[in-house]
C-alpha cells in the first residue's frame, strides 16, 4: 500500500509513533507547532479517513492509533523519491547520500557491512 502524508499529517503521526497512543489534548502538547485543538482534531480525523489511525472511546475522549507503521510509510516515501528524483536508481540514491558528505564512520561502516551483506545473499541465490 502507497502510503503518503501531507506536512502537518506527518508531524502529527510522528506524535503517535513517538508517544503511542493518544488523545487530541496529546497530540496538541506533543506537537511543535502551536495549533488549535480543532485543528489537531480535524487532521487526525482526515488520517482516520485515509485509514492511517483508528481511534477507541476513553472516558469523554478518543484515543488515536496509528494503522500504518513508521518503516512501512519511510519504505513508501523512498521509493517515491527514489523514482521522482533518481529516475528509479537505488545507488544514485546511494552515490548522493554518500558523496554530499556529512556521514560519520560508523554510519559509512553500517553502510558497507549492509552492502556487503547484500552481495553475500547476492552470490548465495
Amino acid at each position: 500500500m502507497d502510503v503518503r502524508f501531507t506536512d502537518r499529517e506527518l508531524d502529527i503521526i510522528e506524535v503517535l509513533w513517538k508517544h503511542g497512543p493518544s488523545t487530541v489534548a496529546e497530540v496538541r502538547v506533543a506537537l511543535e507547532d502551536d495549533l488549535a485543538y480543532n485543528t489537531v482534531l480535524t487532521m487526525l480525523r482526515v488520517l482516520e479517513g485515509k485509514g492511517h489511525v483508528t481511534r477507541e472511546l476513553e472516558g469523554r475522549a478518543h484515543r488515536y492509533r496509528p494503522t500504518v507503521e513508521r518503516a512501512h510509510a519511510s519504505r513508501s516515501a523512498l521509493e517515491r523519491l527514489t523514482e521522482r528524483l533518481f529516475g528509479g536508481s537505488a545507488s544514485a540514491v546511494m552515490l548522493e547520500l554518500v558523496g554530499r558528505g556529512g556521514l560519520d564512520d560508523d554510519e559509512l561502516r553500517r553502510m558497507r557491512d549492509l552492502l556487503d551483506e547484500q552481495l553475500r545473499r547476492a552470490k548465495g541465490s
